[in-house]
């Protein structure tokens, strides 16, 4: 891979410095004056602000709409059902376009906007079999040089109330997926520890992490994310397990919401929110402080749940914000972590930042430092992967 020096890249220190990538990964970093003359093509950002790649922590790029025919949003009979949601799923993607087609827009999406690692939950289950798990690795392997994606296992129609889930989703493990998921355990399959035993009996016997989609409020969510973290606990899991959404955090009081922050950083379990609008969320300020690792991800883009949603990880960045009444630097910068550095560590990705040694991955936009970009979203970016211009101006090169 051919080596490239990038000059007057502005780090969100304020500094000018110079990076220099090697076979695809970052070789030194040099203050702005000690740039080597070897022969190697030199790329000048002009003092534009370079960020690490955004990590999309969540999303389903099986059931998204976007790029497609519009499909009107049905609401609910009565309220939020989950039940319901994944019955006018199985109507609509009957009447969508191939999932390849769905799936390649919306990895395009996502790099346009600076995505350069992503984790998309998959359904595996007795309602679709493996087929979608299939589809989606071969969108996987071609977007392999311009994206990091991990697939979870998603049991999206339960495990228990699905006949042969439990088999399909340890096959699925087997055929490329690298986490094995869970929905609502009490609500859905109205069995928190039949449904726990499936999920991490696979994940201890494949060596897989987990992350579990839970949209149960109030007490009942927090009784669920306290049987998590006691498998997680004594199967010796700390940094491999997730909890995906978690409602219920933000429907208790900050008394009960610290207690269980205290047993997720015990457990070493990380949150996922998106901040979304129908619903409390996690007190992300609250999470952060007590050493929980808090990460995000765009979840539905244009899909059966809501009509929303753009791939965009630094607007994520600005929506947990917007939500979560942060205002200074410090709390701008916060939510700006939550899609960069926390997302690595949840995702747990070694390889990760603007450091010696790690992935060239990275996006060069127009702001003064990090709070500024966050606050206004700049749209015009130029995406980097292993070093390569991947996508600029929304579109991949």
């Amino acid at each position: 891979m051919t080596d490239t020096i990038f000059t007057r890249a502005k780090f969100a220190d304020g500094t000018l410095k110079t990076i220099r990538v090697s076979g695809g990964r970052i070789a030194a970093i040099d203050n702005e004056a000690d740039v080597p003359g070897n022969g190697a093509p030199i790329t000048n950002l002009d003092g534009a602000l370079v960020l690490p790649g955004f990590v999309e922590g969540h999303i389903h790029l099986d059931t998204s709409f976007y790029g497609g025919k519009w499909i009107s949003h049905k609401p609910c009979t009565n309220g939020f059902d989950v039940h319901e949601r994944v019955e006018f799923q199985r109507q609509n993607m009957a009447i969508a376009e191939p999932m390849d087609v769905r799936a390649r827009k919306q990895v395009e999406l996502c790099i346009s906007n600076g995505a350069t690692a992503m984790r998309s939950h998959v359904m595996v289950d007795g309602s679709v079999g493996l087929a979608s798990l299939e589809t989606i690795l071969q969108v996987r392997e071609e977007y392999r040089d311009l994206i990091d994606i991990q697939l979870v296992a998603f049991p999206q129609s339960g495990i228990l109330k699905s006949p042969g889930t439990p088999d399909l989703m340890d096959a699925a493990v087997g055929l490329g997926a690298d986490l094995v998921g869970g929905l609502d355990p009490a609500s859905f399959d109205r069995d928190i520890e039949g449904h726990l035993d499936v999920v991490f009996g696979i994940a201890e016997r494949r060596g897989v992490d987990v992350d579990i989609h839970l949209h149960d409020a109030g007490t009942l969510g927090v009784f669920t994310i306290e049987q998590i973290c006691a498998r997680a606990k004594s199967l010796g899991m700390q940094g491999r397990v997730a909890v995906s959404h978690a409602y219920g955090l933000g429907d208790v009081g900050q008394d009960i919401a610290k207690r269980t922050a205290e047993t997720l950083v015990e457990a070493g379990v990380s949150i996922m929110t998106n901040a979304p609008g129908a619903h409390n969320f996690p007190p992300v300020a609250l999470l952060r402080a007590a050493g929980v690792a808090v990460f995000s991800g765009s979840d539905n883009v244009r899909d059966s749940w809501w009509p929303y949603g753009d791939g965009d990880m630094l607007g994520r960045a600005n929506m947990i914000g917007y939500r979560s009444g942060f205002y200074t630097d410090e709390e701008l910068e916060a939510a700006f972590d939550i899609v960069t550095t926390a997302g690595a560590r949840a995702l747990r990705l070694a390889d990760y930042g603007l450091r010696i040694g790690a992935k060239a991955d990275f996006v060069v936009l127009d702001a003064e430092h990090v709070p500024e970009a966050v606050a206004s979203v700049p749209r015009e970016r130029a995406v980097y992967k292993a070093g390569r211009l991947v996508a600029k101006g929304g579109k991949l090169v």
